[in-house]
């Protein structure tokens, strides 16, 4: 099959299965969407969403957060893990934003990379999420586990991966397509061992790389 109309088949049949798929990470602003996506990495969704509800009530603008006490930052997220070096990242993005962006996180991906913690996925799930602006794919854990299952990619490299998507799937799916990827990975196509058996892609799916399913 052409690997296009695969890419499609692929977010067709997942649109179908998690209709409502979107960022779980809460937030109600640019500078809380960027502070609980830095403090995502290597946490859950899901442990970064009960540590922010006292983080967004102490420190509400970027200027809170570059003033803010760095060990008082540390101890507030510490339970979503490198809680240091993510403070670090959190107030060294915070008072370049006011610095150099009159305190409002930047809506272009050039300038978000510019800001210390902020890679390609962080920067896509800011611009997507907090501006409805779209320039690429955020590529996470389960973006990259998922679509080098499904063959979509050979690389492992998150760069490389999201140029290959991009390539294959129309700009008008990027966004969803992060999420609804997402959803598969946590409710079928888990690491390390996947449900293959009950994947509405398991005819379509080489499941490249996977040694072992149920």
């Amino acid at each position: 099959m052409d690997e296009k109309k695969k890419a499609l088949q692929v977010y067709t049949l997942l649109n179908k299965t998690y209709p409502d798929a979107k960022v779980a990470l809460h937030f109600s602003n640019p500078m809380e969407m960027l502070v609980a996506t830095i403090l995502s990495a290597q946490c859950t969704d899901k442990r970064v969403n009960m540590v922010t509800p006292a983080l967004f009530r102490k420190y509400k603008t970027a200027k809170d957060y570059a003033n803010a006490d760095i060990k008082e930052l540390e101890q507030l997220i510490r339970s979503t893990g490198f809680y240091r070096a993510k403070a670090r990242s959190i107030q060294g993005a915070a008072k370049m934003i006011v610095e150099q962006h009159n305190g409002k996180v930047p809506n272009t991906m050039a300038a978000l990379l510019g800001l210390p913690g902020v890679a390609r996925k962080t920067a896509n799930i800011v611009l997507g999420n907090a501006y409805n602006i779209v320039e690429g794919i955020a590529v996470d854990t389960h973006v990259k586990r998922v679509t080098f299952r499904l063959g979509l990619t050979k690389h492992t490299d998150p760069t490389k991966i999201e140029k290959d998507l991009m390539a294959l799937l129309p700009k008008d799916k990027w966004f969803k397509f992060t999420y609804l990827v997402i959803e598969h990975g946590r409710a079928v196509c888990k690491a390390p061992v996947p449900i293959c058996t009950k994947c509405v892609l398991f005819k379509l799916c080489p499941r490249q790389g996977v040694e072992k399913y149920v």
